[in-house]
């Protein structure tokens, strides 16, 4: 279920990031330990995390995913390892918030995009999921919040 979508314009932020490319039956394996691997490079840098974890996809070719796993950051993190300084793009996009299990984000972004055909709007393939509320603040995955982000075309 998500809430009723809307058109954003968002601003550029610094990120500290660990690109990946994996089969998407590996997201749970990988996704864990880049989080850990971030939060150890920025407190080593003495950089605080701004909020949750999030996901920024460039592509998503049939079982795949190209992507970078990251924070927000108020400060450019220093090249370590893995470990690399990017940054969310300002741009617009289409955004709603998917309430539940992370299982069923899939069901998610395809409402979102329904909503987005039904505008006549333009999909671009980036997007990002930003875990708003998670495993990090619940054990209850009903009470999981992803803040989805379509980049729009055009």
């Amino acid at each position: 279920m998500i809430d009723t979508p809307k058109l954003v314009d968002t601003e550029a932020k610094l990120t500290a990031v660990i690109h990946l490319e994996i089969q998407r039956d590996q997201m749970p394996t990988h996704f864990g330990p880049a989080t850990e691997e971030l939060l150890s490079v920025l407190a080593t840098q003495q950089i605080e995390p701004q909020g949750a974890a999030f996901a920024y996809h460039f592509r998503m070719p049939p079982g795949r995913f190209d992507f970078e796993v990251g924070f927000i950051v108020d400060a450019t993190v220093v090249a370590s390892g893995r470990v690399k300084a990017s940054q969310l793009p300002a741009t617009k996009v289409a955004r709603t918030i998917y309430s539940g299990a992370y299982e069923g984000l899939h069901d998610g972004w395809e409402q979102l995009d329904t909503w987005l055909d039904s505008q006549g709007l333009q999909r671009a393939e980036e997007l990002w999921e930003h875990y708003v509320i998670g495993p990090q603040t619940t054990t209850n995955p009903e009470e999981y919040k992803t803040e989805l982000n379509r980049l729009l075309a055009g």
